[in-house]
């Protein structure tokens, strides 16, 4: 081949010599492992985001985190990952948009970033998985950090929040979802699989293969009678629907907290709602609800509620879709000094302006209605779109909010709080960009 090539090059062999000389020369051998010498510290130039990240969780309390730790000086047992090193992970992880903890795993060992932030310490992607979704109050906890940080500086006014829901796909696949015969039918195969397990157990020689068998029995066990349990709930909602409701209630035997809803694009699938409240002025999310529920009327009052307990305040002013409005809600918030800035519903056939009450009208919906047909509530709601709507696209597509790789509200939920401080972390980096040198 290097003939055809190359005609007029060397042979690759050395040519015969008239000596007894044997030729010496270096050749690859990709075989042996080599120990070459890493300084960490000099893989990032200072600007890196990943130094930012930790400078960041540097400023955070984590003591809660701390407090999980069994570990003690002289004591027995593993010494534990130091939980700033896992929230650094996380979080870098989510503003990079990876939300595999396998992926996160193996790039802790590729990448310079993840390597950096490691720090040295070995880590694997069971610790990672399971530290994601263990610490939900904590996590919590770190929300509100960031946000009262932002608050000291005068930059969270509370002035206007803006609240919208996303729904996200869930993990249950749609063929996991069974009505009660069928879940019946699933119950019993589970609990007879259980048995086999535990029988199985006694006779094994590999004791770690068999409890893992076991541990996965009894964990389709829980959620077929979770799914059983959450049926009537299920068929309350259908019932509530009306006419619109067909079919049995079903449940799904992979994620029992799921529900089918109908998405952005039109189709339905297994998913939950995530809503989010954010502060207009300066884009920072201030409460983070998930919901199984398609619906969001009647959320307005329990996000009111989430940032009193958050902020030991509430806002000015509410900024919400039309899908919030509530009449009783509105009253409700009108009593706690909560401005509501909702379009109002129209009427088919309109037989009046949407700024005029309608029988029934308590005297705070009828100065909402009033208020939404002035030009200032309408400068003022065009905010939300750009704000509340903003936020919700930039979680999806930035912060792995679009498909949590977990199951159940709480797991949910707190994959949502990832997000969240992920985004309040870079808004911090925009706007106060001294705060993280």
């Amino acid at each position: 081949m290097s003939d055809l090539l190359f005609p007029d090059a060397a042979p690759d062999a050395p040519r015969p010599s008239t000596d007894d000389r044997v030729p010496r020369f270096a050749t690859a051998n990709r075989a042996q492992i080599e120990l070459q010498p890493c300084d960490l510290e000099a893989l990032l130039p200072l600007g890196h985001a990943a130094r930012l990240v930790w400078r960041f969780v540097e400023g955070l309390d984590l003591s809660q985190f701390y407090a999980t730790i069994r570990a003690y000086e002289g004591g027995a047992g593993r010494t534990p990952i130091d939980p700033k090193i896992l929230v650094a992970l996380w979080l870098y992880a989510t503003i990079d948009g990876v939300g595999s903890a396998r992926e996160v795993d193996r790039l802790c060992y590729r990448h310079d970033a993840y390597r950096w932030l490691r720090g040295g310490v070995s880590v694997n992607h069971h610790t990672l998985a399971d530290f994601r979704v263990a610490h939900q109050a904590a996590l919590d906890d770190l929300l509100t950090q960031s946000i009262a940080t932002l608050r000291h500086g005068g930059i969270v006014t509370l002035a206007r929040v803006a609240q919208d829901g996303t729904r996200v796909r869930g993990s249950a696949g749609a063929g996991s979802f069974r009505r009660e015969g069928t879940l019946q039918a699933c119950l019993t195969d589970a609990r007879k699989q259980v048995e086999r397990t535990a029988k199985q157990a006694d006779a094994a020689v590999n004791t770690r293969t068999a409890a893992a068998q076991q541990r996965a029995a009894a964990e389709r066990l829980a959620r077929v009678e979770e799914a059983l349990a959450q049926l009537p709930a299920v068929a309350a909602i259908k019932a509530k629907q009306g006419q619109k409701a067909t079919g049995e209630p079903r449940g799904s035997t992979t994620d029992p907290d799921a529900r089918v809803m109908k998405m952005a694009d039109g189709g339905f699938r297994p998913a939950y709602n995530v809503h989010l409240a954010t502060d207009v002025d300066s884009r920072v999310i201030l409460g983070v609800r998930t919901l199984n529920s398609g619906s969001d009327q009647a959320q307005l009052g329990p996000m009111l509620d989430a940032l009193q307990q958050r902020l030991g305040r509430l806002p000015d002013a509410q900024l919400l879709d039309g899908g919030f409005v509530t009449k009783a809600e509105i009253t409700a918030a009108a009593a706690r000094d909560v401005t509501v800035y909702a379009p109002p519903m129209t009427r088919h056939p309109r037989t009046r302006t949407l700024d005029q009450p309608v029988p029934g009208d308590s005297p705070e919906v009828a100065a909402w209605r009033a208020r939404m047909a002035t030009e200032e509530a309408k400068t003022i709601y065009r905010a939300r779109a750009a704000t509340a709507e903003w936020v919700n696209a930039d979680a999806r597509t930035h912060r792995t909010l679009a498909r949590p790789l977990v199951r159940g509200l709480t797991k949910v939920q707190t994959w949502a709080l990832w997000a969240a401080l992920a985004h309040n972390m870079m808004r911090t980096m925009e706007i106060v960009p001294h705060l993280m040198t």
